[in-house]
C-alpha cells in the first residue's frame, strides 16, 4: 500500500513537472514571437524612415543602405574586427567611387575619402555639419558634450575644458603624472616577468585619467568605473538594438551605473567649492561646476556628466591604444627600441641635480619619441574616423546630400596614400621631420582636424612621452607570441592582448 501510494505521488510529480516544462515552453515561444513582432515592427518603421530620408529626388552617391535597421553595420564591423576596415571601404570606392552612400549605426551615411573630403568635414561649420554622432554613441557618452554640442555652448564648454587641458595648464601637474605613472608601472610590473602590455596600458591610462583629470583618488570607485566605462566602449560601434543580452543594452547599463557612480562625487566638489575647500583648477569637473555662462547660470549635471565620460573615453582608451602599439614596435624592431633609449637616457644623463620628476624642457627634447608614435598613428590610427551629421542640405564633389545623413571621415584614406606620403606603408619617422616636403593641411588627422580637432592631444602626447620615458629606462621587453595579429574593437588593439617578457635594466647593466 505504501510503495503503491509512493508510484502515485510520483507520477503525479511527474505529470506536474511536465506541465511546469509545457508552461515554460509556452511563455518562452510566447516572449519569441513578441520580441519578433518587436523587432519586426522597430525594422519597418525604421526602413519607412530610411526611405523618408533616401534622398529621392536628389543626386545622392551611388552604393547601398543594406538591410532594414542594421544596414551595412554588421559586415563593416566583422571587417573592423579583422583590421581589415580599409580593405572594406576601397572594396565600395572601387565599384562606387571615393564618395558613396551606405547605412551604419541605425543611419544613412556618407562615406567621403581624400584630403579635399577631410577638408569638406572637418573644416565646415556646424551651420553645415552638426557635430551629431550615431545613435549607439549619442545613447552612450550623452548628447551634451563637446562631440554633441553646437553654437554658443559649444564654445563655452569648450573653453573650460581646454583651460585646464592647454601646454600653460599641463605644467602644473606635470610632476604629479611622472609620479603617477611611475607608481603604477611599479605595481604593475612588481613580482612579475611577464606582463599583458594591453590590460596594463588600460589600467594606467584609465588611472592617470581619474586622478589627474577629474579628481578622482578612491581605488574602488577608479576599479568599478574602469569595469563599466570598459563595457561601455565595447558597444558605441554597435547595432542599436535595445534588447537583453545585447551589446548596446550593456553598454546603456553600464552608462546609468557609471552616472550613478558619478553624481555623489559632484554633489561632494560641489559643496567642497562652496566652502572654498576645493580650488576651480583643480580638476576638469571642478573647472566646470565652477564657470558660468553669460545668463550667470551655472553647467548642469548632466553636461558635466557627459563631459566626463565623453572625455574619459577620448584621453583612456587612445593612449593605451597607441602606447600598446609603441610597446610592440620597440619589442620587433630593436634599432628603434636602442634610439628611444638612447634619447631617454640622455635627458636623465644631462640632469643638474635637483628632483627626479621630468620637466617640461625635457618633455619637448623627447622628439624621435614622438616621432615613431606619429607614425604609428598614420600607419594605424587609433580612431578610424569619426561621424557629422548634415545640419541642412549639401553638396560635395557632384553629389547631394541629404539633410539628416551622417557623413564619416576615414583617416587611413590620406595617411597611406601614395600621392601624400612616399612609401606609405614603410615605418619612417623622419617623414614627421622633413621641412622640403611638409605634410599637407587634412592629410594626416589622427586628432581630426579643423575647428573640432581633438583637444586633448597634447594631454595624450605628453601621458605616452612619460610613459615610454619609464618603460624604456628600466626595461628591455619581448613579444610572447611574436605572430600576434591586430584587430578592432572598435580600436586597434593586439588580439590576444600583447603579453610581454620584461627584463629589468639594472643601473650597471647599460648606461
Amino acid at each position: 500500500m505504501d510503495l503503491e501510494f509512493l508510484f502515485v505521488v510520483e507520477a503525479e510529480m511527474s505529470f506536474i513537472k511536465g506541465s511546469q516544462l509545457l508552461s515554460f515552453v509556452a511563455s518562452f515561444l510566447d516572449m519569441a514571437f513578441l520580441a519578433l513582432i518587436a523587432i519586426c515592427i522597430i525594422s519597418f518603421v525604421f526602413f519607412l524612415v530610411i526611405l523618408k530620408k533616401d534622398g529621392r529626388g536628389k543626386n545622392v552617391p551611388k552604393g547601398s543602405l543594406g538591410l532594414p535597421l542594421v544596414g551595412e553595420t554588421i559586415s563593416f564591423l566583422r571587417a573592423q574586427n579583422q583590421d581589415n576596415g580599409m580593405e572594406w571601404i576601397y572594396e565600395r570606392v572601387s565599384k562606387y567611387g571615393p564618395m558613396f552612400k551606405t547605412s551604419l549605426m541605425g543611419a544613412p551615411t556618407v562615406i567621403i575619402i581624400g584630403q579635399a573630403g577631410n577638408k569638406f568635414v572637418l573644416g565646415s561649420d556646424d551651420e553645415v555639419f552638426a557635430a551629431k554622432q550615431p545613435i549607439t554613441i549619442s545613447a552612450i557618452s550623452g548628447k551634451h558634450h563637446l562631440f554633441e554640442l553646437t553654437g554658443n555652448r559649444y564654445k563655452f564648454i569648450k573653453a573650460a575644458m581646454v583651460s585646464f587641458l592647454k601646454p600653460e595648464s599641463l605644467q602644473n601637474y606635470l610632476a604629479h603624472m611622472d609620479d603617477l605613472i611611475a607608481e603604477n608601472l611599479h605595481k604593475e610590473t612588481k613580482y612579475i616577468d611577464t606582463l599583458k602590455a594591453v590590460d596594463a596600458m588600460k589600467r594606467i591610462t584609465f588611472d592617470v585619467a581619474c586622478t589627474t583629470l577629474f579628481g578622482i583618488d578612491d581605488e574602488m570607485t577608479k576599479k568599478a568605473l574602469l569595469s563599466d566605462f570598459t563595457i561601455a566602449f565595447k558597444a558605441i560601434w554597435s547595432i542599436p538594438v535595445n534588447l537583453p543580452g545585447t551589446g548596446f543594452r550593456k553598454g546603456i547599463n553600464a552608462r546609468t551605473r557609471i552616472i550613478n557612480r558619478m553624481l555623489p562625487i559632484i554633489k561632494k566638489k560641489k559643496e567642497e567649492l562652496a566652502k572654498g575647500i576645493l580650488n576651480a583648477r583643480s580638476d576638469v569637473i571642478s573647472c566646470l561646476l565652477a564657470i558660468r555662462d553669460e545668463n550667470q547660470e551655472p553647467v548642469t549635471d548632466i553636461e558635466v556628466l557627459d563631459n566626463f565620460i565623453m572625455l574619459m573615453i577620448a584621453s583612456h582608451d587612445t593612449a593605451a591604444i597607441l602606447l600598446s602599439q609603441i610597446i610592440l614596435k620597440l619589442a620587433k624592431d630593436r634599432k628603434i627600441y636602442d634610439t628611444i633609449r638612447e634619447e631617454q637616457m640622455g635627458i636623465i644623463n644631462e640632469r643638474q641635480g635637483g628632483s627626479n620628476n621630468l620637466t617640461w624642457s625635457e618633455i619637448q627634447k623627447m622628439k624621435y619619441t614622438w616621432r615613431v608614435a606619429q607614425e604609428l598613428m598614420r600607419i594605424t590610427p587609433p580612431v578610424f574616423g569619426s561621424f557629422r551629421k548634415a545640419a541642412k542640405d549639401t553638396s560635395f564633389g557632384g553629389y547631394d546630400i541629404p539633410k539628416g545623413w551622417q557623413v564619416l571621415w576615414v583617416a587611413c584614406a590620406t595617411h597611406l596614400n601614395n600621392d601624400i606620403f612616399d612609401n606609405p606603408t614603410t615605418f619612417d619617422p623622419s617623414r614627421f621631420d622633413s621641412p622640403a616636403k611638409p605634410v599637407p593641411p587634412y592629410t594626416y588627422i589622427p586628432f581630426g582636424a579643423g575647428p573640432r580637432m581633438c583637444i586633448g592631444n597634447e594631454f595624450g602626447r605628453v601621458e605616452t612621452l612619460i610613459v615610454i620615458h619609464h618603460l624604456v629606462t628600466k626595461f628591455e621587453w619581448s613579444q610572447v607570441y611574436p605572430n600576434e595579429t591586430i584587430t578592432r574593437r572598435p580600436m586597434p588593439y593586439p588580439s590576444m592582448g600583447l603579453p610581454i617578457k620584461l627584463k629589468p635594466i639594472t643601473p650597471s647593466s647599460k648606461n
